[in-house]
């Protein structure tokens, strides 16, 4: 008979390397724990639970942190995760700036870098492989590491790279990011596994392992700031088209606004014109604000969405008057095109994601709600987004950090 091979399911080195990756698991959502929790919790015994440790120990990925003397009893050694084995990077791409940073092993950000996009675009100006790899060495530098101990940097910008041609769609307002050969060049001075993903998905990967859509399989995130786009997961995973643009639902035809003849125009019609930040001012004047409140001026918002965050910050809060009629108006006009979406996809949730409808709150989400019950078979569930600050670096930080963890903690490799 034939033996086995040494990576066949069942045998010692895939049980061990399965041991191996759960106490990894437990140590990464509990903290440290004792060779007695970790036998309690995995179901090993305690010398195949010590040994177990003494691999984790030796292979650098486990460290004896104290003991946990202030319990009855005798003390016993405590071992944690080195979040140090491993660094992973975001970057968050905008046209203003490109923001950076660096996460351990445990998720901690341990590296920050703002880099600002030049005020005025030039032949001398640097072009996108020289500003994304000086913002990752920013991050790089600030987190007291080199670039090498980097194991895997996420970029998140607007648009998506279609996956056939590698060029970068539906984003031309970010300039210089549409070079054919642009992957490439990336790719060519920078050491680690680079990946690309559209900012909104990553927001929805934030927010699924991270915020409101924790423990659900399909839901739609639908973000609202400088512009309109939704994530879609299904069964789990991110939707993201043939060409990698699905969720770009600003394009969607709705009743009141032009068909978008012409998509490299922004703001040029469909949901993005109806409910897009920028409709917001016109809306107030149109309902009867007159005094409207100072622009917020929250980090990161642009001109555009200042103005309009500080409007819905106002309206949230109003109970009548024009203010109370612009949330009602702004509430339908989300709700007409996320009843479209709604009626193809019939998610389980739908997270409200993005500065310009967190800042309606839950008095939004409630007109939104009762609009959508209006104009859609379907009953998904609203929530509000839970993970609000720099959810698009977030997202890229958690989608490195996975696929890290996964290589890191086979130990079986």
């Amino acid at each position: 008979m034939a033996g086995t091979t040494p990576g066949t399911p069942g045998t010692p080195r895939v049980l061990r390397a399965m041991n191996d990756r759960a106490a990894l698991d437990l140590l990464l959502e509990h903290g440290p724990l004792s060779r007695t929790r970790i036998g309690r919790l995995t179901g090993l015994s305690k010398p195949t639970a010590s040994q177990l440790l003494a691999r984790l120990e030796a292979a650098g990925l486990v460290v004896a942190t104290g003991t946990d003397a202030g319990r009855p009893g005798p003390s016993a050694q405590l071992y944690a995760l080195n979040a140090g084995a491993a660094h992973v990077a975001g970057l968050d791409v905008t046209p203003e700036r490109i923001l950076a940073a660096v996460a351990d092993l445990a998720g901690r950000t341990v590296g920050r870098f703002e880099l600002p996009s030049p005020t005025r675009r030039s032949a001398g100006a640097p072009g996108a492989v020289e500003r994304v790899v000086a913002a990752l060495d920013g991050a790089v530098k600030a987190a007291g590491l080199v670039r090498s101990d980097v194991h895997r940097v996420v970029i998140g910008t607007p648009g998506a790279f279609d996956p056939r041609t590698g060029q970068l769609r539906y984003a031309s307002h970010l300039p210089g990011w549409h070079s054919g050969t642009l992957l490439d060049e990336l790719a060519a001075v920078l050491p680690m596994p680079v990946e690309y993903e559209n900012d909104v998905n990553l927001a929805a990967v934030a927010e699924q392992r991270l915020g409101a859509a924790r423990g659900h399989d399909d839901f739609v995130l639908l973000w609202n700031q400088e512009g309109i786009g939704a994530a879609l997961v299904l069964g789990g995973r991110l939707h993201r088209g043939w060409t990698g643009g699905a969720g770009e639902v600003g394009f969607l035809p709705v009743p009141g606004t032009p068909l978008v003849r012409h998509v490299t125009r922004v703001g040029s019609g469909g949901y993005q014109e109806l409910a897009g930040v920028q409709r917001l001012p016109e809306l107030a004047r149109g309902l009867g604000v007159t005094d409207p409140p100072p622009a917020a001026t929250g980090a990161g918002l642009d001109p555009h969405l200042g103005p309009a965050v500080a409007l819905l910050e106002r309206a949230a809060g109003a109970q009548e008057g024009p203010y109370r009629r612009l949330l009602e108006a702004y509430a339908t006009a989300l709700a007409t095109g996320l009843a479209s979406i709604v009626a193809v996809l019939d998610p389980e949730v739908v997270v409200l994601s993005g500065a310009a409808v967190t800042a309606g709150g839950e008095a939004l989400l409630e007109l939104v709600e009762a609009e959508l019950a209006e104009l859609a078979a379907a009953r998904p569930r609203l929530v509000i987004g839970e993970v609000q600050e720099e959810p698009v670096l977030r997202g890229a930080l958690e989608s490195a950090l996975a696929a890290t963890r996964d290589e890191v903690f086979d130990t079986s490799r």
